[in-house]
């Protein structure tokens, strides 16, 4: 009779993902221990709003969120409902009923198999040791971060177009709660019901919406996970979330518990989620302080004490420090010499990368000058359109050449940079009386439109 009941209890936890055996064979107990009479009770709607969850979950009264819970009268059991709210109602109790039957078969025949696996392998004793609760989980750590991966892609996919989104980590629960503590951040707790109407309009426009996602990421892990996969199914047991869409605020507590602060059930707009969101922050934003500073303290402890274990092993080998500090000094000073070479031979590169460097610069210079004296071409002969113009250099020195005064004012820079009077590039030609600078905005000018024809004096003016 007892492997019996533990059978039982085995189906049950498989088919409905509750972990805590005692309240299945509660359950199971309630309905004489008729399996198939448990499972269709518990995946059917319940008339009243259970208040059974998680028996690792502290909960605190949320302030803000909706109660819906329904009020039952002390003076007796609550009347029946009439013929025409079971008429309304019967297609959804008989879809609901379906559906849990059909995801339950799922799961029993995946147990079933996992089942009869894993005891072959213990026959043939190749499986691994038994666990301490003597329990096999049918979902492993990679199925369940498999699971928060593909919701992740998932919700991307259809609702993180815009780039604002809140930052779900592709981590399992527990995973995610464990990265929260490291973190000294609340866990925000998302389940994703696809089937229900307000769920799309909820995560387009309240959800990813800048301003909710950009507090969320900033001041909370963030957790995704659908009810249609098996921890996120399980998540909406524990958390007893009974409308869609469904978030909470979550905090690790000790022995492996979490303690619920607020769940948002139902459409949110921008503003309601901000500012309930915004509030359970600051309530527990004491807690998060003492939680970091004690983790600084033991940082602090922690380096303490390997600075003092590092000074007690320094003493202990002091006798060997002498010899250790000979061949220090010996590896020193070889090192020194090897450095000292090598910036040497760097130095010799050096000085050979710039002589190479100006020996190429002054042939590219050289080279620039003939292309623009041959750009020149032949200079003209003496005519009414030609334009005779002397350039004086601050050295001194004079030269003079006739161009057509078609020709523009940057053929004339093109000329004095051809004699090679000039050791920079920088510099400007300069006309007196009027004095006009012929800067690069006037290259295109021709000579005759820039008032140089017939004839122009022009001096080279360096730029600082």
């Amino acid at each position: 009779m007892a492997d019996e009941s533990h059978d039982k209890i085995a189906y049950f936890q498989a088919i409905t993902g509750v972990d805590d055996p005692d309240l299945c064979a509660e359950i199971l107990s309630a309905h004489n221990w008729d399996l198939e009479q448990a499972v269709s009770s518990f995946t059917s709607p319940p008339s009243t709003t259970s208040t059974s969850g998680d028996p690792n979950l502290s909960r605190t009264p949320p302030s803000s969120a909706p109660s819906q819970s329904a009020v039952v009268p002390t003076g007796g059991p609550p009347p029946p409902p009439g013929i025409a709210w079971r008429l309304i109602t019967l297609p959804f109790y008989v879809v609901s009923g379906g559906v849990g039957l059909f995801v339950g078969s799922i799961r029993l025949g995946a147990w079933v198999a996992g089942s009869v696996l894993s005891r072959s392998l213990s026959i043939l004793g190749l499986s691994g040791p038994p666990s301490a609760d003597g329990s096999d989980r049918l979902v492993t750590l990679s199925a369940s971060a498999a699971e928060a991966a593909q919701f992740v892609t998932e919700f991307t996919r259809d609702f993180g177009s815009s780039g604002t989104a809140p930052r779900f980590v592709p981590d399992n629960f527990m995973d995610a709660l464990q990265r929260s503590q490291r973190e000294y951040k609340l866990l925000f707790v998302y389940l994703h019901s696809p089937d229900h109407p307000d769920v799309p309009i909820f995560c387009e426009n309240c959800l990813c919406s800048a301003p909710v996602a950009a507090f969320i990421n900033e001041n909370f892990v963030a957790w995704g996970g659908s009810i249609r996969r098996t921890e996120g199914f399980k998540m909406s047991n524990s958390l007893n979330a009974s409308r869609f869409p469904f978030c909470a605020a979550v905090m690790a507590s000790t022995q492996q518990r979490i303690v619920l602060l607020q769940q948002m059930e139902g459409p949110k707009s921008p503003e309601e989620m901000l500012s309930i969101l915004q509030r359970v922050v600051e309530e527990c934003a004491p807690t998060l302080v003492v939680a970091r500073m004690e983790a600084e303290e033991r940082r602090n402890n922690q380096l303490l004490r390997d600075e003092q274990d590092a000074a007690y092993r320094a003493a202990l080998e002091a006798d060997q420090a002498r010899e250790r500090q000979r061949r220090e000094e010996q590896e020193r000073k070889e090192r020194e010499a090897a450095e000292a070479e090598r910036k040497r031979k760097e130095e010799e590169e050096a000085l050979q990368r710039a002589a190479q460097e100006a020996v190429e610069k002054e042939a590219a210079l050289a080279r620039r000058r003939q292309e623009k004296a041959m750009s020149l071409g032949t200079e003209p002969e003496k005519g009414p359109d030609v334009t005779q113009v002397l350039v004086r250099f601050p050295t001194g020195e004079r030269k003079e050449r006739r161009f057509p005064s078609s020709a523009t004012i940057s053929t004339l820079y093109d000329y004095v940079d051809s004699l090679g009077f000039l050791k920079t590039e920088k510099y400007n030609l300069v006309s007196n009386f009027p004095r006009v600078v012929y800067s690069p905005e006037k290259h295109s000018l021709t000579l005759k439109e820039a008032g140089l024809h017939p004839h122009a004096g022009l001096f080279v003016e360096l730029n600082d």
